[in-house]
């Protein structure tokens, strides 16, 4: 299942769990901690109370009363005091806490803050790294889907100079110029006419004439399946690399003649850990085309050149520009 980093108010979310960054005295406090106690309603106080409190790095679980969602999983993460007293560790603890809980109750759908990032001081670039990238690993190995959820822009960044080279790498290649023109808008949604695949320099070369054609004709689940095979991936391995629900590609094995979206296609070029060339052909099989005057086909794009196949962090990147994410 799925990560999505979304714009929301977590008290509004229609999960199973949501996570509240709470104090060590689980009785309430500011930020997110004091939003979901006052939506929640007095019954949270109450069951609070009889919980003896909660160390930083652990987690328990309370019923969500009032809440949309039908548990709280009360963890408490670090407060920043420089980076040099253990604070990683412990808001990864946090996070796997949580998660475990959530398992042990069978949550299908959780969702939860930037722990530490607010009045605990925890940088907000390295508390975005450290959630994705433990509950990225998470769901490598786990069905569940997870809701890293920003209330707004201003709570939300990643790192300066990831941010300044995407940027520059957008700048060397948007296409603002002759926006208006149909041919340019057409480029901008990544749509083709009928442009004839090509083969990826890396990609195994054909052993004969028959093979070429067979190749040249395959619809893009046939590619997507022969390139699974030819990483030696298990389904499983793909779909989740791919930050894909594990419904949607049963639908896309199941028919041959599955036209993705381009978010869905490109998701699957990073999954497979495809080269650009490989990845352009991927697309094209879809349907679409890496694009110049599209930012979100430019950030990708940056990624795979820059042989950097984390589906996580790529979003993260993407979120940041204010773009929609690969997968889910």
């Amino acid at each position: 299942m799925p990560l999505h980093i979304v714009r929301n108010d977590i008290t509004t979310m229609k999960v199973d769990a949501i996570v509240n960054a709470a104090n060590e005295s689980l009785l309430g406090g500011g930020g997110v901690d004091g939003a979901i106690h006052a939506a929640a309603g007095p019954g949270l106080l109450r069951e609070c109370r009889t919980l003896g409190g909660c160390k930083t790095g652990q987690a328990k679980l309370t019923g969500g009363y009032l809440l949309p969602a039908k548990y709280v999983i009360h963890t408490v993460g670090p407060i920043w005091r420089g980076g040099g007293q253990g604070e990683r560790a412990l808001l990864v603890s946090a996070y796997r806490a949580s998660l475990a809980l959530a398992l042990e109750h069978r949550c299908e759908s959780v969702a939860f803050p930037l722990i530490s990032s607010g009045v605990y001081g925890y940088p907000k670039d390295q508390a975005l790294q450290v959630a994705v990238d433990t509950i990225g690993q998470f769901l490598l190995s786990h069905d569940m889907t997870v809701y890293l959820v920003i209330f707004d822009r201003a709570t939300y960044t990643i790192g300066n100079q990831l941010f300044s080279d995407i940027t520059a790498y957008i700048d060397e290649r948007y296409v603002q110029t002759h926006a208006d023109r149909p041919e340019v808008e057409r480029a901008r949604m990544g749509l083709l006419h009928a442009a004839p695949p090509v083969f990826a320099p890396c990609a195994p070369p054909p052993r004969d004439l028959a093979e070429a054609l067979e190749q040249l004709d395959e619809s893009f689940t046939q590619m997507l399946l022969r390139k699974i095979d030819e990483r030696g991936f298990t389904d499983a391995q793909c779909y989740k690399r791919a930050n894909i629900d594990r419904k949607l590609f049963s639908k896309i094995r199941s028919d041959l003649h599955y036209r993705p979206s381009k978010s869905t296609a490109m998701a699957f070029a990073v999954a497979l850990e495809l080269s650009l060339p490989e990845a352009k052909s991927l697309l094209e099989k879809a349907g679409y085309a890496f694009s110049h005057a599209n930012k979100f086909d430019i950030i990708v794009e940056y990624f795979i050149s820059h042989n950097n196949y984390n589906i996580f962090e790529i979003n993260e990147a993407l979120f940041a520009f204010d773009q929609s994410l690969l997968g889910g």
